[in-house]
């Protein structure tokens, strides 16, 4: 797929694990899910190279977008649901 969604997450992130409750099954069954799958990337093992991304993750959970490989939008963090979807 041309397009992907990156969450950046750590072991034990409470925001992470959240998210995976309160989001992640409603987007894997989703069209934007469908159209972007999930790629997730420990930050504990560090970050890989090749991403394209735009600058460096810090954060988790941060959601970035990219398209080819290259970033096209970032989501740092995650409030809650309508947040995310927003």
């Amino acid at each position: 797929a041309a397009l992907e969604l990156l969450m950046f997450e750590r072991s034990g992130c409470p925001w992470c694990l959240r998210w995976n409750r309160e989001v992640a099954p409603a987007y894997e069954a989703s069209e934007e899910g469908r159209l972007a799958p999930l790629r997730r990337i420990n930050l504990d093992r560090g970050q890989p190279q090749g991403l394209g991304l735009a600058m460096p993750v810090h954060y988790s959970p941060t959601f970035v977008l990219v398209d080819e490989g290259r970033e096209i939008g970032r989501l740092i963090g995650y409030i809650d649901a309508s947040t995310f979807w927003g």
